[in-house]
Order: structure tokens, then C-alpha cells, then sequence
């Protein structure tokens, strides 16, 4: 089974050990964004849906990079700082999965790297059709 590193520029640098992705097969599966704006490398400012539009963002851009789309996201993870937040990402989050309605996870933590108040990982297939295991 072949493994394929994803990276791109036009998201945040891995700012540890770790892919941006990696596409097994047909699945890619993105790591944890946090809203790093990709051009700066620093965190945004602004409110909760600002940030969660950039993590989106990054992950759009991602799977872009690995040969994807937002339409071919199957599972989310969405780890939030704060539960009552979840109205207001709920409402950027269906901006980018209106008709397509991939599996989810909301769960809210302690705490997130670089102390931000959201982060998004996903899994995703390929629009390649000949892609293999």
C-alpha cells in the first residue's frame, strides 16, 4: 500500500511532527488545522466564525493539494474550547457542507495546540477514480 504526503503552501506549515496529510489508497486524511492564515504562518484574530472559515479554508486547500474536494469528505472531527460555540461554527460549517453532509464528531476539549479555540481534522476520498490500495 502506497503512502503519499500531502503539502502545500497554501496552508499552515505542520507545526510539529506530522503531514499536512496523507492519502492511503483512496482515503486522505487531513491533520488537525488550527486558523493559521498559510501566507503569514501566525494565527488569526477575529471571532469564532472567522476562525473556523480559515480552518476551513486550510482544509479546502489540502485536499485540493491531494487531488480532493469539500465534496468528497466523508467523517469530521471538530474539537471546540468552548460547547457554546457550537451554534456559531454550526452556521460557517454549513456555508461549505450544505448539500453534501459528511459523518461527524463535535467535541469540546480542554485545550488545543497554540491555546486556539478550534480545530478540524477530516477524512476524505479521492476524486481519482484509479486511485488504489
Amino acid at each position: 500500500m502506497n503512502i503519499e504526503y500531502i503539502k502545500t503552501s497554501k496552508a499552515p506549515k505542520a507545526i510539529g511532527p506530522y503531514s499536512q496529510a496523507i492519502k492511503v489508497g483512496e482515503f486522505i486524511f487531513v491533520s488537525g488545522q488550527i486558523p493559521i492564515d498559510p501566507e503569514t504562518n501566525e494565527l488569526i484574530a477575529g471571532n469564532i466564525k472567522e476562525k473556523t472559515k480559515r480552518v476551513i479554508e486550510n482544509i479546502k486547500s489540502i485536499l485540493e493539494a491531494a487531488g480532493s474536494s469539500l465534496e468528497k469528505v466523508v467523517k469530521v472531527t471538530i474539537f471546540s474550547k468552548d460547547i457554546n460555540k457550537f451554534s456559531e461554527i454550526n452556521e460557517v460549517y454549513s456555508e461549505y457542507f450544505y448539500s453534501h453532509k459528511p459523518a461527524r464528531s463535535f467535541v469540546e476539549v480542554s485545550n488545543l495546540p497554540r491555546m486556539v479555540d478550534i480545530e478540524i481534522e477530516v477524512i476524505a476520498i479521492s476524486n481519482d477514480e484509479n486511485s488504489s490500495s
